[in-house]
């Protein structure tokens, strides 16, 4: 297959529009809500296929009905244990990749610089092959994207609509009318959830102030429910997790708190979203592998200080 490496022609967009688009996003809700304007656009010029786990099924339905799903746990996308090889389900795979290839994609594109989502993708054989190269994985790729300046994960997302010669629309602010506000206690990863004693410390504070507040956490794993919930809400306090990206894709306002991440690479999406950084710590972004007993960049936020911010983004 040829190959475009040349640098002078990454940054153009593809010549031929894609008729069957494969794209992959195998990792967590907040990774896909940011991936489903991409998935959305996409829609309206071919026929898109995510590549994803199951939980994108009520999103889709929801955002991007057209999209169809190809469900995978990829088995290096778990927290724990990823590099067992020998554990991973190799057969199942097998198939996967089988009925991948059935389906003769033109395009497969992938947001992730990723070399096993790469090289999963070409075995799925599609004509070309477009993301951002690491360790390598050039080798895999029929076109190659170089990091965008914008470090936000939607820009990735950008950068392969422009490739494809689409615009991702903006995305929807709804104006903050009313005195409903969800705060969402949980998160995948435990550093990355503020006590929840301190947010039932703010949920009292608002309601003295006249806000209807609804708590949740992670026992609410209906994501359709979920998604009613958030849809109904005026405001969203939460953790940097799936919750907050989901509030802001249905034009809610947000406010996150944020511990080993940076809001630069993860803030939801909105122009009214805001947050509180987690305090500084010489080894963030740490992507959840805490070195210490505590993740202290986050723990050390009291309720003082996030109150502070949390009026400040109310007014």
């Amino acid at each position: 297959m040829h190959r475009e490496l040349n640098s002078g022609l990454l940054a153009k967009p593809t010549p031929t529009p894609p008729r069957r688009l494969l794209a992959a996003e195998l990792w967590g809700l907040g990774d896909l809500a940011l991936a489903l304007p991409f998935l959305r656009e996409a829609s309206r010029h071919a026929d898109v296929t995510l590549l994803a786990k199951p939980h994108a099924a009520p999103l889709l339905r929801r955002f991007a009905p057209e999209v169809a799903l190809c469900s995978l746990h990829a088995p290096w996308s778990a927290f724990r244990g990823k590099y067992r090889l020998h554990r991973w389900p190799w057969r199942e795979l097998q198939r996967f990749v089988h009925t991948l290839r059935a389906a003769r994609f033109d395009l497969a594109v992938s947001a992730r610089p990723d070399p096993r989502e790469h090289a999963l993708l070409r075995l799925a054989g599609p004509q070309r092959m477009v993301g951002f190269p690491r360790l390598g994985s050039s080798l895999l790729l029929s076109h190659t994207l170089p990091p965008p300046a914008d470090p936000h994960r939607r820009a990735r997302w950008q950068s392969l609509a422009h490739f494809c010669g689409w615009d991702i629309p903006p995305p929807v602010a709804n104006p903050p009318g009313g005195k409903s506000i969800v705060i969402h206690t949980g998160a995948a990863q435990p550093t990355r959830r503020w006590p929840r004693d301190r947010y039932e410390e703010i949920a009292a504070r608002l309601r003295g102030l006249g806000w209807q507040v609804t708590l949740l956490d992670d026992r609410l794993n209906d994501l359709d429910r979920l998604l009613d919930t958030l849809a109904a809400a005026d405001r969203f306090i939460g953790n940097d997790s799936g919750p907050g990206h989901l509030a802001a894709l249905l034009g809610v306002p947000t406010f996150t708190i944020f511990g080993p991440q940076l809001p630069a690479r993860f803030a939801p999406v909105h122009s009214q979203a805001a947050w509180l950084e987690g305090s500084p710590c010489r080894f963030k972004p740490c992507h959840d592998d805490c070195r210490f007993a505590r993740p202290h960049c986050l723990m050390d936020r009291t309720v003082e200080e996030v109150w502070t911010a949390v009026q400040r983004w109310l007014n």
